[in-house]
């Protein structure tokens, strides 16, 4: 059983990273864990105004309650890693985006006049459709098949040639001043659903659209943080035994 710690100088990252589960803590309190993972317990705490000892309390217990579902990402290859996140979240987004879309659209004709907030949710939805279709063929065509090349060369004793990219950091960077965008607008769209919580007078389209929306986020987070906090800093490391 791992040892019971209070330790609130640990990135927020890390702990998502270490165990996905503790996900759910951050995201009850609204603490970003993808995007701003990179920031410690105590620093997100004192910024929300939060009890960071209560809050690492639901942490720990979340730690060592201990079950047969936790997926450890952490091991896997890099390679796995980045062919898991195109065939299961990049495909996600490309089913889910216009399928959202079609519904938005119905709800901005049919209720958009009581709750002019949809057209604004609706564009916000728009612009990430399209921002993710460009940012998911840089990552498919140019970024991850740079680290397949890497780990192939690790396994063989074999050179990795110099990218037209300089070094993979470069590309990365991008990769995450993306994810920091998309973080941002689904923040707006949470706040203008009221966090996905559908009126009083919503059809079942306006709550099944308010569902699917909170569902995208949530796998959106997912897949950035396996990003951010595991594939990034891991090819980082991986492309230095190169040097």
């Amino acid at each position: 059983m791992e040892v019971l710690q209070k330790n609130t100088e640990k990135e927020i990252g890390q702990y998502v990273a270490d165990d996905f589960r503790t996900a759910a803590i951050f995201s009850k309190y609204k603490i970003d864990f993808c995007c701003n993972g990179n920031r410690t317990v105590a620093e997100a705490c004192e910024k929300k105004g939060l009890d960071s000892s209560k809050l690492m309390d639901e942490i720990n217990q979340i730690i060592n309650a201990k079950t047969g579902e936790t997926i450890d990402y952490k091991s896997w290859p890099l390679d796995l890693l980045a062919e898991y996140i195109e065939k299961k979240h990049h495909r996600y987004v490309e089913e889910k985006i216009p399928v959202i879309r079609q519904f938005l659209d119905k709800l901005c004709r049919v209720h958009g006049q009581r709750h002019p907030e949809l057209h604004k949710i609706n564009e916000l939805f728009t612009a990430s459709a399209g921002e993710l279709a460009s940012h998911m063929k840089k990552e498919e065509l140019i970024l991850f098949p740079f680290i397949k090349k890497m780990v192939k060369a690790k396994l063989e004793n074999g050179v990795v040639q110099l990218p037209q990219f300089g070094t993979v950091e470069n590309p990365i960077s991008m990769m995450k001043d993306e994810h920091d965008n998309e973080g941002d607008r689904f923040r707006q769209i949470a706040e203008l659903t009221d966090n996905y919580n559908p009126p009083a007078d919503a059809c079942n389209t306006y709550k099944v659209t308010f569902a699917m929306l909170d569902e995208f986020e949530k796998d959106l987070h997912l897949h950035i943080h396996l990003e951010n906090n595991i594939l990034f800093p891991e090819a980082i490391k991986l492309e230095q035994q190169f040097g």
